[in-house]
């Protein structure tokens, strides 16, 4: 395969591939952050979040099994390879998830928005992606790291599982994979989920992108002779990697992280005209536009403190089940409730 191709092009397409079925995702099984939290608070309907259950699981459960085979290096991963800030996991979730409300959506799903002709979201993923770009290394960066310090090296592995196994003298894929079982088992537990088979095929093929990433990048990292990063899909700084290499393609080399983001338009735009759902949209109030533009930003500058979005954080993150990962998750839902309250419910005036 690396005869045929570059390295940079061959990660970029296993993000290519990937981000498409998380684009169909989207678009055919509804498979979204902002909707399962809308779904829960304000239909009491807990489906689609879990969902998400089932995509964590999955993701968990393989990850952890490809580690079991020798296609994975778990501390090579972004996640366990950076120590643990729990202070920036907190605030960098609340930000997003706060940002996530008011735009209507996350990264993720804006994207998926974009491919089925929604251009408020292309103006937010604009929006996301410079943001979490300044906030990564531009002109907040300064800010953000006198805030939160700069990124350390894990001194220890900051995952469950191997604080577990050591603690148990039990092999650490042998606990991970245990805590994938148990996540799918007990998600599985709802009838209406069991009920719902295109919920749980569509979860699956989720998680399974997760960890298709990982063994592919890995793939890539053993057998060829430039650094390669391994990586999982996550939609903030790559989104701003999409938009320079848009702008500096001839002296710069495609991404992982720009697979991803192409693909999950390509993806969403598939699964739109399958369904026939595809139509032009456009923002016609500007306090909607304003607070789109605010959301959009803040989803950006948060997903870099917290070192990930839903996607990165509520995914590839869980699935090596690091420390910040679920903290990070629950903050992200917690911002996103209130934004919602507020949008809703107005317990003081929308932006």
């Amino acid at each position: 395969m690396l005869d045929l191709m570059s390295e940079s092009t061959l990660v970029a397409l296993i993000g290519l591939v990937g981000g498409i079925f998380l684009g169909l995702a989207a678009r055919i099984g509804r498979f979204c952050t902002l909707g399962a939290i809308e779904d829960l608070h304000y239909g009491e309907n807990a489906l689609r979040l879990r969902m998400w259950g089932i995509a964590i699981g999955v993701a968990v459960l393989g990850t952890f099994g490809l580690s079991a085979m020798g296609l994975l290096d778990l501390q090579q991963t972004l996640y366990l390879s950076i120590a643990w800030n729990p202070v920036a996991s907190i605030v960098g979730g609340l930000l997003f998830g706060y940002g996530m409300a008011l735009a209507g959506n996350c990264g993720y799903g804006a994207l998926a928005r974009v491919g089925g002709g929604d251009l408020r979201s292309l103006l937010i993923v604009l929006v996301m992606g410079i943001s979490a770009y300044m906030t990564l290394g531009g002109p907040f960066s300064g800010l953000r790291i006198w805030l939160f310090g700069a990124t350390e090296p894990a001194t220890a592995v900051p995952s469950f599982a191997h604080i577990i196994a050591g603690a148990t003298a039990l092999p650490v894929n042998g606990v991970g994979m245990a805590i994938g079982c148990a996540m799918l088992g007990l998600t599985l537990l709802s009838r209406e989920l069991r009920a719902s088979a295109s919920h749980i095929i569509w979860g699956v093929v989720v998680g399974l992108t997760i960890v298709s990433a990982w063994a592919g990048t890995q793939w890539v990292a053993n057998n060829g002779y430039d650094a390669t990063r391994v990586i999982s899909h996550t939609f903030s700084a790559p989104i701003g990697e999409t938009l320079i290499y848009a702008m500096t393609s001839s002296g710069n080399s495609i991404s992982f992280g720009t697979g991803s983001v192409i693909g999950v338009v390509l993806g969403a735009l598939i699964g739109s005209l399958i369904k026939g759902q595809f139509r032009w949209e456009a923002c016609d109030d500007a306090r909607e536009l304003r607070r789109q533009i605010l959301g959009g930003a803040l989803m950006g500058a948060g997903a870099i403190i917290a070192v990930g979005c839903s996607v990165g954080q509520g995914l590839s993150a869980f699935s090596v089940l690091s420390y910040g990962a679920p903290l990070t998750f629950a903050c992200i839902m917690i911002g996103a409730a209130i934004g919602l309250r507020q949008l809703i419910l107005g317990f003081s005036p929308s932006i």
